[in-house]
């Protein structure tokens, strides 16, 4: 199989419904892995079981540097299921934003069911999310489900252990923020939701209205969400529908030293700042360009500072913008000007982190 290539592995046979069944679409689920290789095949396992059909199943790896890509082909193929399987291997990282934008192209469901390669779906999922869409006259563009948060159960665990497990799970539930109080703008920009982009589905309608997202945006949920509060609309289905990885990719970053936080700092700043261009160009064909600008200021005015003061040549020139920015509260300048001018400051602060997490 060719790199950059998607290819059917394998399309079983199967009755599907009429053509006319609107009631049972086509649903693509766009699963999506990067340098998971050591779990990636549970959450192949899990879009393999779901019980749902029709479904295609788009499995991606964003050019990973470890076993992820043979994981995955391992992982399918023995499967001799119902679905249609669809490998693909990007020859360059593609990051989340046109990893996803590029498997909503290739796809040919009415939903797009989105699944991480460190969580695993259970089998009912893509079956409720259909039957919530459906009872929801497939007007809302974006359903959330809830999820619950896991670690893996040793196959050599005690009955005791096993039975922790499963309370542990149930105290580990996920509820992100309901979507259906989102009317409008205004309800949006009066406090973002939170939500987790492992449990969403998408009709395909709300991506061929506002199209493919900016690469390098690594808010992809909450572009998503705006697109639906400014269309059909977000649901969120209170079950939990995925099994969220206790410590995956998604977990909470520890930095054990400065120079790993910088690279951090500098990393999500530009990601904020193609977050924030995709917001003002969805805005805009929603027909909310000029209150989306006013909202943006002072985020672009951090962003803008943050990655200024990096990029300046030498200590005169940060200090400089430490001085003369305006629009960006004095805390936040002084610490990512210490960060970028002397970043040897708090160097003591992360090797004392550092021992005391690793006691």
């Amino acid at each position: 199989m060719t790199q950059d290539n998607a290819q059917v592995h394998r399309h079983a046979e199967r009755t599907e419904p009429p053509a006319n069944d609107a009631s049972r679409p086509l649903v693509s689920m766009l699963l999506i892995a990067y340098n998971q290789a050591g779990v990636i095949a549970d959450a192949v396992a899990g879009a393999l079981a779901q019980r749902y059909s029709p479904l295609e199943i788009l499995i991606s790896d964003d050019c990973s540097t470890d076993g992820t890509w043979a994981a995955i082909e391992a992982a399918v193929r023995d499967y001799r299921g119902p679905h249609r399987i669809v490998l693909n291997r990007n020859e360059q990282n593609a990051g989340i934003s046109a990893h996803l934008s590029k498997l909503a192209a290739m796809s040919q469901g009415a939903l797009f069911v989105v699944a991480a390669g460190d969580d695993v779906s259970v089998p009912e999922r893509c079956t409720r999310l259909v039957d919530c869409w459906n009872a929801l006259g497939q007007r809302v563009d974006l359903i959330a489900s809830d999820l619950v948060e896991f670690e893996p159960v040793l196959a050599s665990a005690s009955p005791e252990a096993e039975a922790g497990h499963a309370a542990d799970q149930e105290a580990g539930r996920i509820a992100p923020t309901d979507l259906g109080q989102y009317k409008n703008f205004d309800d949006w920009a009066r406090e973002r939701p939170w939500v987790v982009g492992a449990s969403h589905a998408w009709s395909r309608r709300l991506f061929e209205r506002f199209g493919p997202m900016l690469p390098g945006a690594m808010a992809e949920d909450q572009i998503m969400t705006f697109r639906a509060v400014m269309s059909g609309g977000a649901h969120s289905l209170r079950e939990p529908l995925v099994r969220y990885r206790r410590g995956g990719l998604s977990g909470k970053k520890r930095f054990r030293t400065v120079e790993q936080f910088v690279a951090r700092v500098k990393l999500t700043t530009a990601f904020g700042l193609v977050e924030s261009e995709q917001f003002q160009r969805d805005a805009q064909l929603a027909g909310v360009g000029a209150p989306m600008r006013a909202l943006l200021v002072p985020k672009l005015a951090r962003e803008h500072y943050a990655r200024d003061v990096f990029a300046a040549g030498g200590f005169g020139a940060k200090l400089a913008l430490l001085l003369r920015t305006p629009g960006v509260k004095m805390g936040f300048k002084i610490r990512m000007f210490l960060y970028a001018a002397c970043p040897g400051v708090y160097r003591p602060f992360f090797a004392l982190r550092s021992r005391l997490k690793g006691k």
